[in-house]
């Protein structure tokens, strides 16, 4: 379409009639351009022109008021009905170019202003404030929920805020739990104090509170399983608020949950609240106080073992700082004191145990399996590894490892991240105890060799996933036998030995190490001797749990070493000369044996079951025992759960 010239300055400009591009919307009139940003591509330069007929402000022209509005002959405007619910359009804009849009056309689209509902979205994993986490419906019934908790239980007190005062800060830290099989458990609210800014000696003293030790866990397992005693669970909720606090500590008020009516006071911590370095310690005392007056004895070989033992009576309890276990041979007893806790402290019931510290129980017509099955495919897909190729031992056995290996260094962090993982995850594998170990004592400077050796153990546990420990059923009196082995000489940079124990109670494995001898030993019976003693200072302890929980040994123990000389050495009278440096793990020894406390026995290389945890082995050697010291593949019983749960 030709345009017709500008035409000169000053002088008035004709309208000329434009064809519209759809002939059912009528004639299109508006102001010429007063801008180059709107001309076509072909339009040349001009000066501004006065706008058209339109009837409104400067907002919807672009330009001042002071360009008032001109009458233009034979332009009809037509305004919507007063009936219409829809915003009047503004009238439609005279164009002066090809390009058409939806204002000059009059189609206008009012505008709706958008909602989140956060009801029907998916809560996030980690909330990133307490205003966010409010929005969501799972998030705001656990903030409502512990802070009620924090309330009933008079956690605190409001005072007026004094200039001397050390007020800690506090943030609320959130959680998602899930079931073993990884489905969705529920969403947990903490608020946990800052207590980083407080001083040691000066504003809190005692910190240490214990928890159950492995070995005694699985010793309890094992005197459970044998005599057909239930093993039930307890969840404490809320357990450090249960313990009062000595210390005079102050925190401001929880984030969300200010009090209206006194905005700047203070909170003075009547109980212990996490994040607090003595809050474990509080609640440890307050709980082993309560067993004690019900008639309860702590034990001294394991200070979070507490039985109770009256006419016949045997209750064993367990504390791993809030997860409780209870089993004995009284079923009035046990329920009259599950009745005493829950009265005492806010309890949980998980009924007969099932998944304890991460760990699944999994019961079987021959006793229990302890799986990590969730924990390893977490660990897997946290370092990408979920898809590797699996391989069938844990290290190689052709290539020793040494520090300088000539290969380059690699990150440090990400390689103790990997280990750290890998420490719990023996509790239930004593296949990889020797790995971990080898592999942890280059944590300082990790090389790119010994990142593919930790690799290939990630590989090894993606192919041993169903793997798990058994705990049998075994006949009463229970034995107890151990196995002792040493690697004489095995590291090559400082030629120390490597020493490794297996103990078990009857068919049960409970207690397993593999460790680097701290001294050089100048032969093989020298170090077999030394791992001789570390495996009987583990029996001793395991007989005197023994004997606490009220369940003696009804013969000594046996313990199995593969040489001969060190063998004989321990009932041996006669202290060599060449041996003098070893007199206190000789008189140890011996002293047992000869006491009849303790039975040396040989046992061939062949049958020596700790053989696995000194050094890497050939896959058909590590494959057998691993099969005799009770690491067992159950993924029959894994498949049968998934399909009875579907």
């Amino acid at each position: 379409m030709a345009r017709p010239p500008p035409s000169p300055p000053g002088s008035p400009r004709a309208t000329t009639p434009l064809h519209n591009s759809s002939a059912a919307q009528g004639p299109q009139v508006g102001p010429l351009l007063s801008s180059s940003a709107d001309r076509g591509p072909t339009d040349a330069p001009g000066p501004p022109v006065p706008l058209g007929p339109i009837p409104s402000s400067s907002a919807n022209t672009g330009l001042p008021s002071s360009h008032g509005p001109t009458p233009l002959a034979g332009l009809e405007i037509s305004s919507p009905s007063p009936s219409t619910t829809q915003p009047a359009a503004p009238p439609p804009l005279l164009r002066t170019h090809r390009m058409t849009t939806r204002a000059q056309d009059g189609i206008y689209k009012p505008k709706r202003l958008f909602t989140v509902d956060y009801t029907t979205c998916s809560p996030p994993l980690q909330p990133r404030s307490v205003r966010e986490a409010m929005q969501y419906s799972e998030w705001d019934a656990a903030l409502r929920k512990e802070h009620s908790a924090l309330l009933q239980n008079r956690t605190w007190d409001l005072v007026p805020r004094q200039p001397h005062f050390n007020v800690l800060g506090n943030k609320w830290v959130y959680r998602i739990k899930h079931h073993s099989d990884g489905s969705l458990n529920l969403f947990k609210c903490r608020l946990v104090a800052k207590g980083f800014h407080r001083r040691p000696g000066i504003d809190f003293t005692e910190t240490y509170s214990p928890v159950i030790k492995p070995v005694t866990v699985r010793t309890i397992f094992t005197i459970a399983l044998s005599h057909n005693w239930p093993i039930k669970q307890f969840d404490v909720n809320n357990a450090f608020l249960q313990g009062p606090l000595d210390d005079e500590v102050y925190m401001v008020q929880p984030p969300g949950f200010v009090d209206p009516d006194h905005p700047i006071h203070v909170c003075r911590l009547r109980r212990a609240i996490y994040g607090l370095h003595q809050a474990p310690r509080a609640w440890y005392t307050a709980l082993s106080s309560f067993l004690v007056e019900f008639g309860f004895r702590k034990s001294h070989s394991d200070e979070s073992l507490f039985v109770y033992h009256r006419s016949g009576v045997t209750l064993y309890f367990l504390i791993y700082v809030d997860d409780l276990l209870l089993t004995g041979n009284d079923s009035a007893t046990l329920s009259a004191f599950q009745l005493a806790l829950a009265t005492k402290f806010s309890l949980k019931e998980l009924g007969d145990v099932n998944y304890f510290l991460g760990i699944e129980i999994i019961h079987t017509a021959s006793g229990y399996v302890l799986s990590q099955h969730r924990y390893m495919i977490d660990i897997l897909n946290r370092f990408h590894m979920l898809d590797a190729a699996p391989i069938s031992t844990p290290m190689a056995s052709s290539a020793p490892l040494t520090l300088c290996d000539g290969t380059a260094p690699t990150d440090a962090t990400r390689y103790r991240q990997v280990l750290g993982a890998l420490q719990y995850l023996v509790y239930t594998r004593p296949d990889i105890a020797y790995a971990v170990n080898k592999l942890s004592q280059y944590m300082h400077a990790p090389t790119a060799n010994h990142w593919q050796c930790l690799k290939r153990l990630l590989r090894y546990i993606c192919g041993t996933l169903s793997y798990v420990l058994a705990i049998r059923r075994t006949s009463i009196p229970l034995r107890l036998t151990a196995f002792a082995d040493s690697d004489w000489a095995g590291d090559k940079d400082d030629r120390t030995s490597t020493s490794a124990y297996l103990v078990y109670l009857g068919s049960t494995l409970i207690s397993w190490k593999s460790q680097k001898q701290r001294t050089v030993a100048r032969s093989s019976t020298e170090a077999e001797y030394r791992a001789i003693a570390h495996a009987t200072a583990e029996l001793e302890w395991v007989q005197n749990l023994l004997k606490e929980l009220h369940h003696p040994l009804s013969s000594s123990p046996t313990l199995f070493s593969d040489n001969l000389g060190a063998t004989s050495f321990s009932s041996n009278p006669r202290f060599h000369s060449r041996m003098k440096h070893l007199a206190l793990d000789y008189h140890f020894v011996r002293q047992l044996v000869q006491a009849g406390r303790l039975h040396v026995a040989y046992v061939p290389t062949a049958q020596q079951l700790a053989d696995m945890l000194t050094k890497p082995l050939p896959a058909p050697r590590f494959t057998l025992l691993r099969s005799k010291i009770g690491v067992v593949d159950t993924s029959f019983i894994l498949r049968g759960r998934v399909r009875e749960k579907e």
